[in-house]
Formats: C-alpha cells, sequence, structure tokens
C-alpha cells in the first residue's frame, strides 16, 4: 500500500518532453511509481483527473530569508499557494550567514528591526542547522552571498580590500561551500560591492568553480551599461570555469529597452561557446528597487549611512535633486512599496505624494530616504511587454519570482507588494501558455523544475520520476491564473488544486493546511577541498 496516490492525472515530468496520463504513487518523501496504477491502493487517494501533475515549482531568486519572512511566515503562503515548493535565498550577494560576528548582521538589508531579530549563528553550517529546528511549508537552499561577506570583512564599503582581507573573505566563502551553500551570488549594482573589483570577484568563482556550483549575479548596470555589465560576468564566469546564472535580467528605462535583443544574443552565442549560461524573469513590467539606486552613483558610493549624512547637506542635495531630473525617471509610475513610514506606503506614487505635499518628486524620494533610514522600496515600470515576453520564451531562461513569501495578512501592515509575490508561476501559464501560446504547457513547466533544479544542483527535484522527491503540484490547466495586481497584490491565484511537498500534502484548493514539510537542503556536490 502506498502513502499517497494521484489518480487520472496528464503527467508534466519537468523535462520538457511531452505529457502523457499515468497514475503517481508515493511513499514516505519518494514517488515510487509512475504508470498504470488502476489495481493499486493507497492511504490517501487524489483524483487528479482533467488536472496536470507537475514537479512543485523551484523559484531559484528569492528573498524570503533577507526580509527575514521564512521566520516570521514559515508558511510561505504567498510562494506555496502558487505551486513553489522550494525557494533559494542567499541572492543578489545578501545571504544570512556566514556572518563574521553577530553585528555583521546589521550589514544585510532586510527590511526588519534587526535589534527585534533573535538568531544564534554565525557559519553557514550553524544557519542552516537552525534552518532545520524551523520547518518551513517549502524547501530552502540558500547561496552564499558576496555582499554579506565582504561587508563583514570590511566594514567599511568604500574600503579597498587588503590581500588579508581578500584571504579573510575567501576563506569565509570556501567554509560556506563546503558547509552546504549551493552557490555563490553577486549584487554588484548595490553600493557595497559596486567597488568591488573583477580580481576580487574572480577569486571567489574559483572556488565555486572547484566546487561545481553555480554563480549567480545581480549584474553592475540594467541600464545603458547592460551590455557592457552581461559581458564582464560572462567573461568572469569563462576565465573561472564556472556555471553562470543572471538574475532578474532585463533592460531597465525606455531609452535602454532596444539593448534588450542584443543582450539575449549575447546570452546565447556564450551559451554557443561552452559556457554553461541561463537567467531568471519574472512576467512583469515592473520591478521593485531599493529607493536609494535612484539616487546618482556619487552620491551613494560610500554606503547608506555617508549617503543618508550627505542628503542631509542643502548643496549636496541640490546637486542630487539636479541629476535625477536629468534622469529622466517615470515617478507617475512609481509605487512606493515598503518603508518604515506607513502613512505614506500604500498604492500611491511617489508623484501623487509629491502633489499632496506641494513638492518636487526628487525632494519626495529624498525625503522618503531620510525619514525611513535609506530602507524603502518602489516599484518602477522598467521593461517593455515585448521585451519580457521575448525573457520568458527565451531557451535560456528561468521562471522565477524575485519575490518573498508573503502571506495575504502582511496587506495588513499598511505596506504594499509586488504581485509577484503571490502570482508568477500562474501568470506564466495563464498568459504565455493557455493565453498567448507562445509557450508549451511542457516548455513552462521545464523553465519552473527541471531546468532550476539541475542548474542550481538540486538533487531529486524538479522532476517527476521514481526515486526523486515527491515535490508535486496538481493544477487545473482550465482556470489556473494569477489574481494578484499592482494595486490589490494580496490575492492568491486560482487553479492550484493541490501541493504536496516531501510526499505530504501541504495545500489543497489554495489553503495552507498548516503542514511545515520543507527540508533544508544542502549541497550534495561538495568535499571539503583545498583552495
Amino acid at each position: 500500500m502506498y502513502d499517497l496516490l494521484i489518480r487520472n492525472g496528464t503527467v508534466i515530468d519537468g523535462s520538457g518532453t511531452p505529457m502523457f496520463r499515468a497514475d503517481v504513487a508515493v511513499k514516505e518523501d519518494r514517488i515510487v511509481m509512475i504508470g498504470d496504477l488502476r489495481d493499486a491502493t493507497a492511504e490517501k487517494v487524489i483524483d487528479a483527473a482533467g488536472c496536470y501533475v507537475s514537479p512543485g515549482f523551484i523559484d531559484v531568486n528569492n528573498h524570503s530569508d533577507t526580509y527575514w519572512e521564512i521566520f516570521r511566515n514559515p508558511g510561505m503562503h504567498g510562494m506555496l499557494l502558487q505551486g513553489v515548493t522550494t525557494i533559494v535565498g542567499g541572492n543578489s550577494g545578501a545571504s544570512l550567514a556566514p556572518l563574521i560576528e553577530p553585528e555583521s548582521i546589521r550589514a544585510i538589508q532586510k527590511w526588519t528591526d534587526v535589534d527585534a531579530v533573535s538568531f544564534n549563528w554565525l557559519s553557514m553550517k550553524e544557519f542552516l542547522a537552525e534552518m532545520e529546528q524551523r520547518p518551513l511549508s517549502v524547501n530552502f537552499a540558500t547561496l552564499a552571498g558576496h555582499g554579506t561577506i565582504r561587508r563583514g570583512v570590511l566594514r567599511n564599503p568604500t574600503k579597498t580590500p587588503s590581500e588579508n582581507d581578500l584571504s579573510t573573505m575567501r576563506l569565509l566563502l570556501r567554509r560556506a561551500l563546503d558547509e552546504g551553500a549551493i552557490g555563490f551570488s553577486t549584487g554588484l549594482k548595490f553600493t557595497h560591492a559596486r567597488l568591488a573589483e573583477n580580481r576580487e570577484i574572480a577569486g571567489f568563482l574559483e572556488l565555486a568553480a572547484k566546487r561545481k556550483r553555480v554563480y549567480a549575479t545581480y549584474i553592475r548596470d540594467e541600464g545603458s551599461e547592460l551590455l557592457r555589465s552581461i559581458e564582464e560576468a560572462i567573461v568572469l564566469a569563462k576565465e573561472a570555469g564556472v556555471a553562470l546564472h543572471i538574475s532578474h535580467l532585463k533592460a531597465v528605462g525606455k531609452r535602454n529597452w532596444h539593448l534588450f535583443g542584443e543582450a539575449l544574443d549575447t546570452v546565447r552565442n556564450a551559451a554557443q561557446d561552452g559556457l554553461d549560461v541561463s537567467f531568471d524573469v519574472y512576467p512583469y513590467t515592473a520591478s521593485g528597487s531599493v529607493l536609494y539606486t535612484l539616487l546618482p552613483d556619487w552620491v551613494t558610493e560610500s554606503g547608506r549611512k555617508t549617503t543618508l549624512h550627505r542628503l542631509g547637506d542643502f548643496k549636496v542635495r541640490q546637486a542630487a535633486i539636479r541629476d535625477m531630473r536629468e534622469s529622466g525617471l517615470d515617478y507617475a509610475g512609481m509605487k512606493l512599496f515598503i518603508s518604515n513610514l506607513s502613512p505614506m506606503t500604500g498604492p500611491r506614487t511617489v508623484e501623487e505624494i509629491a502633489k499632496s505635499q506641494r513638492k518636487a518628486p526628487e525632494e519626495v524620494v529624498i525625503d522618503i530616504l531620510l525619514g525611513s533610514g535609506g530602507r524603502a522600496i518602489v516599484s518602477l515600470e522598467v521593461s517593455s511587454p515585448e521585451n519580457v515576453a521575448k525573457a520568458v520564451q527565451h531557451p535560456f531562461s528561468i521562471i522565477s519570482s524575485n519575490g518573498v513569501g508573503y502571506s495575504a495578512e502582511y496587506g495588513s501592515t499598511g505596506n504594499m507588494a509586488h504581485p509577484r509575490n503571490f502570482g508568477t508561476f500562474p501568470k506564466v501559464f495563464a498568459e504565455y501558455v493557455r493565453g498567448r501560446q507562445t509557450l508549451s504547457w511542457e516548455e513552462a513547466v521545464h523553465k519552473m523544475t527541471g531546468k532550476p533544479a539541475t542548474k542550481f544542483g538540486l538533487a531529486d527535484r524538479g522532476f517527476l520520476r521514481e526515486k526523486a522527491k515527491a515535490d508535486i503540484v496538481i493544477f487545473d490547466p482550465a482556470t489556473i491564473v494569477d489574481r494578484s495586481t499592482m494595486d490589490d497584490p494580496f490575492r492568491y491565484p486560482d487553479g492550484i488544486r493541490a501541493v504536496i511537498v516531501g510526499g505530504r500534502i501541504t495545500a489543497e484548493n489554495g489553503v495552507w493546511n498548516g503542514t511545515r514539510a520543507g527540508e533544508t537542503i544542502r549541497s550534495r556536490r561538495h568535499g571539503f577541498l583545498r583552495g
């Protein structure tokens, strides 16, 4: 007798090959049989007639860790209820380990009061052990973040690292990879990493390559320097011999949209030259951005504290406003999502706030930064619909949310959220598969399951096959749809019949049942190597 039997469904196994009719049997946390099981019995039977049965979706660009939701909201509702069964944290250079000392946690840009945070780890080993004691409703793996390591060692983001500093940073990364981190990430767009030279990054990539780990990067620039930034990442990866993954690839700003076709060609050419390269994309034209990135680079080059101090100077403030006006930012399409200024937060644009206060939008941006201590996030209409469609359909793309596992109750805080936190994966099915018919069901599922699992070394996941982990989603192809919008984001999708994590039914018909069956995943492609 099986523990769980899924009957009468159509299986999309995650490999990209054609779907087929089959039953799926589960024993404990593994798939043990796929085929005609009409005579089999089980403790629990799900009739999946009319539904597709696929591997659970894998979100390789997730920020639930640095936004502290993995501790505040272990149900991960926004992720789980759209079919996500595994999330990867530590993205864009920010991970919760390794920390060189307890105070290092303050340097991580997570939108929470660090004084209210209780943590008892420094190393990656200790952090992953802590996660095992606090299971989520989904599986959790993490990259080791360059920014976390760099800021912990240097403290001063403008300091040029000495050879001793570089040696210490490499030691921290080496240990983190040997203790289970599945890869290495950078956030070269952010102030604290912007000054990192290529030789610094190359030293880290050598360690990742030796351990056959992935390198995930938020490239230096997604605007006018997009092509140069992509080329930089490709050259570094090629020289190190490491697999490259570009986080949320896009061309930001209307004046740069024309660059995106060439950006995609650059990725394709690198792959044809033998580089293991991919990128992730979320199916929205709006992005969520840290507000301080809208400031001129010369204002932010010394870190957040110095930036805020500078903005208090009238002459600096006026010069920053002048340069911001020349950048052509669209404040009418810029909504404030998260800050500690709750009266300002909500479905209001920066332009609307500016009009209500009779100020210029640039002044409002600076006021919000000063009032929130630099901790503010806005949504921006940055991509063209055509470019998003190109990215979703591209053979080297992976679908991800770049989001956080909020619950719908998060809306009661007065903050807003990007709809990608609730609807990314269903939106791809509804819009690009069922609607536009520019992706097949099998292609879309592959981009959400088998492809990310293979790229990030998530063994036994991402495919429906015998002996694989029983992370499974059952969904109705006729009704699956996202319901979250920019103005009303806290809405779960329709059409997800059931979500199964580690062989246990975790959600049914859009409701989490309280089960926390998620596993803390450590890389299996590691051994304690020298150098």
